[in-house]
């Protein structure tokens, strides 16, 4: 009785902020009397990257304005995807043949997560699902009542699941039973979107609506501790906004942290303690290299800041209000997606825009994936593509060309 009742509240309190969210949405987009400034338009770019498509696959289940959590995920040369009708694949990195196809009649939402000979995968109605990674048959479901839209993170034997209400729970990676769960406080507005956990070493990393990080020891639950980063401040529910809603950044002992209407920090690993922080505001996230962090800010504005001590390298604000993906690394430039399904590549090391392609012309919520020779993107129509990326070669009067 008293985990039904559980249940229950937690399917309330994601009803709550479900609604919020969307109430928020209403006020920000569809107000008559304020002005919005429009997008920026594209304007003609003289390509210095050579990009090409090298294959595309359907999802389907479209999920316009849903801003679902799903995202390719690229492990040992097979890629992993999911739609929202429920539909799972797996297909080879370098072809996109089908290795394996899974109808789970799920109305997916976050993920996949490969791990452990596992994908596994969280729905828009609460349900976590693991299938087997060589042939996608099912392995475990569970049901957890709230909303998920932040990918899960398999740890050695447990599957961490993150709700939109503020609930973490470590499932049992060999059946989906609960290990322990954490619940942090959820303001009545929030933006829709969650931050997924990450391993920081020895311990999870989590990002809430409330502008604080926990550290989490995976063997138990137990808080390890926790800091505000983003205080909420303002006099209106808007104002007060300060979601922490894309993943930490790891690196050695470092965690990388963005909030929206907030900062930018570094932290320590084992304390949580701020070692500095930067006026910013993100509800996409960042990607990171060894010099730098590249962070899309709210206004779709791609900046790059030093990684030791936050300052800004350079700026690129021509696609302003676009709804910007975070940046993703490919090789020596950096890829972002648009509203309108534009694929755009910048110069790593001045931002310069040095490539652009279409996909179908839907939005593209997440930001894409990459390995050593491919760029994977995944559109809100359950488009998947590949791309191939190289920067042009130039010609020199010693080449005699």
């Amino acid at each position: 009785m008293i985990e039904k009742k559980a249940s229950l509240t937690r399917l309330y309190r994601g009803a709550r902020v479900a609604a919020a969210a969307t109430a928020l949405l209403i006020m920000l987009g569809c107000d008559n009397d304020k002005e919005v400034d429009p997008p920026a338009e594209l304007t003609e770019l003289k390509a210095t990257r050579d990009v090409s498509r090298i294959w595309s696959a359907g999802l389907g289940g479209k999920a316009e304005r849903l801003r679902l959590a799903l995202k390719p995920n690229i492990v040992d040369g097979t890629v992993y995807a999911a739609g929202h009708d429920g539909e799972v694949i797996a297909v080879a990195a370098a072809t996109g043949k089908r290795v394996w196809v899974a109808k789970t009649k799920l109305a997916l939402s976050a993920g996949p997560e490969v791990g452990n000979g596992m994908v596994v995968l969280g729905s828009s109605d609460g349900d976590i699902i693991a299938l087997d990674a060589t042939n996608g048959a099912q392995r475990w479901r569970k049901a957890i009542a709230s909303e998920i839209l932040a990918r899960p993170l398999i740890v050695n034997d447990l599957v961490v699941i993150r709700t939109v209400d503020g609930h973490i729970e470590g499932l049992s990676a060999t059946d989906g039973s609960t290990k322990w769960a954490v619940d942090e406080a959820v303001p009545r507005l929030t933006l829709r979107g969650t931050a997924p956990p990450v391993l920081a070493g020895d311990r999870i990393i989590a990002g809430f609506d409330n502008g604080k990080v926990l550290a989490i020891d995976p063997r138990n639950g137990d808080v390890l501790w926790d800091t505000i980063v983003n205080s909420p401040r303002g006099r209106t529910e808007l104002e007060r906004l300060a979601d922490i809603d894309s993943p930490a950044r790891v690196a050695g002992d470092d965690i990388f942290v963005v909030g929206f209407q907030g900062r930018v920090a570094m932290l320590a690993r084992d304390s949580g303690q701020i070692w500095w922080a930067r006026d910013a505001s993100s509800y996409r996230g960042f990607s990171m290299d060894e010099q730098n962090l590249y962070l899309t800010n709210a206004d779709s504005v791609v900046i790059a800041m030093r990684r030791s001590d936050g300052a800004v390298q350079w700026e690129q604000d021509a696609m302003r209000r676009r709804g910007l993906t975070a940046p993703a690394i490919d090789g020596d430039a950096l890829v972002v997606g648009d509203f309108e399904g534009y694929m755009h590549w910048l110069d790593k090391a001045t931002g310069a825009l040095v490539a652009r392609q279409k996909t179908d012309g839907e939005r593209i919520s997440n930001a894409a994936v990459t390995d050593d020779e491919r760029v994977f993107v995944q559109t809100d129509s359950g488009k998947l593509l590949a791309f191939r990326s190289k920067a042009r070669e130039v010609k020199t009067a010693d080449s005699g060309q």
